[in-house]
């Protein structure tokens, strides 16, 4: 059954039909750019919530942030920030597959039904024209065929007057006889454009409209179509993510089963000991007898008692849940127990020695660049780096005198059997490493130099700047097409090189072999850093 055949005189319902249809597409378009709103801002409130219990830079150094709770706390902000990634893809491809491709689609039908009821209504008005044609004949037939028979009826009279001469008789008979040649030709020309009429009424009726109102079925029936895939692809632009989302609701489920509460105590152990001993017992002192005894040396070097302890006066009562006044603040720690002094300073020494070797690594590159800018002046002027390099062997003198200063104050905190550990990271007055082995002898080994890959780019043939050293690699998981501008396409299992680490804002920047650089989502790969 189609419309050409069952609906041929009902074009103000095709027409109103049709136009209600185009309505709904444009409605349901609207409804998934508010949903698309929604997600957005779901997404954006997440970020935010994410950012704003996550740790400031400056609060990682904190001491529980070894714990494994506060770790499992930042994994679980982490997967949140990425969670809000992927509701943000939803809304992007919700946009891109249904929102752009409908209204453009829409767009197309409405100038198709507009073209198609043109159509209808030109042949509309060819056939009412014919029509006025057919009409105007017939009544110009009826009006000459009454004047014909008036002219005939005229001259009967006249013939049979005795008073009329022949001369009106004759004149008379002529006049009804032209009368009567013309009505038979206006007969002839009504008869003529009813035939044409209903030529054009059957044409019209059982060619021209069937055919015109199937193309429009056929155009309601493709909008149809379209508006049922634009709903299924409603559901399925959410299930795509579906499997990434449930990673991240693995991953806050992993971050809650890592929490060791056993391992969490050792570390507020390790932190927080002080190294040392329990005071022993108090002897009794008689005064009866005159004698003042001192308090048992049964625990040498240990605080005599809880006084000495807490650093309190003697004269005051001990409690040992009583708050204690913050200590001030020393270079040499000399503030902290022993055990938390020795790893401070270690700590310390550990900082020193690797913004020293930051500085011999820039004090190489520089004599380097000046060697190369005296054998090619072109190239620049070797006076122009005196200021950096005078400032970078200042700094390495100043964190030479800080190097002993702390070695100095590590040896006297009980860590001389642990300086073997930053003699090996000492350096010479050339600002190259000296190598110890274990036992002292000199290793023939050599340290490898740094600056050899930092300084690459001041080499003897003088090449362009390599691109930036990968930090890892990458496995993707699932297929990403990379359709946004920045962004980078991959094939699930194909592996990447990773360029800069996610920065809270859940994408990854990757490169291939070829060279082509973009962004990925973070959870749609596996990281592996190198250490």
């Amino acid at each position: 059954m189609d419309w050409g055949t069952e609906l041929w005189d009902q074009y103000d319902i095709i027409e109103k039909h049709t136009q209600s249809g185009l309505e709904l597409v444009e409605k349901y378009v609207k409804f998934v750019k508010e949903r698309t709103e929604i997600e957005q801002n779901y997404a954006k409130q997440l970020r935010n919530l994410s950012k704003k219990y996550n740790l400031k830079r400056s609060s990682k150094d904190e001491p529980e942030c070894r714990l494994s709770s506060y770790q499992s706390f930042l994994d679980i902000l982490n997967e949140m920030n990425d969670y809000a990634g992927q509701r943000e893809l939803i809304a992007e491809n919700m946009m891109m597959s249904i929102c752009i491709d409908l209204t453009k689609y829409l767009q197309d039908l409405k100038q198709e039904r507009k073209t198609y009821l043109m159509e209808a209504k030109k042949a509309q008005q060819s056939l009412e024209s014919t029509y006025k044609q057919l009409d105007s004949s017939k009544k110009r037939f009826e009006r000459e065929w009454r004047e014909a028979e008036r002219a005939a009826q005229y001259a009967e009279k006249t013939d049979q007057d005795i008073n009329a001469t022949k001369a009106d008789v004759e004149k008379a008979k002529q006049q009804a006889h032209m009368r009567a040649h013309v009505a038979e030709e206006c007969k002839n020309d009504y008869a003529a454009q009813l035939q044409k009429y209903n030529k054009e009424q059957n044409q019209f009726y059982f060619n021209d409209m069937p055919l015109i109102f199937n193309k429009i079925q056929d155009l309601d029936e493709r909008r149809v179509r379209k508006l049922a895939q634009g709903y299924i692809l409603f559901s399925d632009t959410e299930k795509h993510v579906m499997p990434i989302i449930g990673k991240c609701l693995e991953g806050i489920t992993k971050a809650g089963t890592n929490v060791n509460e056993r391992n969490d105590s050792m570390v507020v152990i390790e932190q927080n000991k002080s190294g040392f001993e329990r005071p022993g017992d108090l002897e009794f002192e008689d005064y009866s007898q005159g004698i003042n005894r001192a308090s048992s040396d049964s625990s040498l070097g240990t605080p005599k008692g809880p006084m000495d302890l807490l650093g309190k006066n003697k004269s005051k009562n001990f409690w040992l849940f009583s708050k204690r006044s913050k200590p001030t603040v020393t270079e040499d720690f000399a503030h902290l127990p022993p055990e938390q002094r020795r790893k401070r300073l270690q700590q310390k020494l550990e900082e020193i020695c690797k913004e020293l070797q930051k500085e011999v690594d820039q004090s190489e590159a520089l004599g380097k660049m000046k060697d190369v800018y005296e054998k090619n002046p072109q190239m620049g002027d070797p006076a122009s780096l005196a200021s950096q390099i005078s400032q970078t062997s200042q700094n390495i003198e100043r964190l030479r005198g800080e190097l002993n200063k702390y070695e100095t104050w590590l040896a006297e905190a009980g860590g001389r059997g642990e300086t073997l550990r930053y003699k090996a990271h000492t350096f010479n007055n050339n600002g190259a490493h000296d190598v110890h082995s274990p036992d002292g002898a000199h290793s023939d080994e050599s340290t490898p130099d740094p600056s050899q890959a930092i300084y690459a780019e001041f080499d003897d043939d003088f090449e362009d700047e390599e691109l930036t050293a990968p930090i890892g690699k990458c496995t993707a998981m699932y297929n990403f097409p990379g359709a946004s501008e920045g962004t980078i396409s991959m094939q699930e299992g194909e592996v990447l090189a990773v360029v800069e680490e996610d920065k809270g804002d859940g994408w990854t920047r990757v490169r291939r072999n070829n060279g082509d650089e973009g962004y990925i989502p973070t959870s749609y790969v596996t990281i592996s850093l190198n250490k």
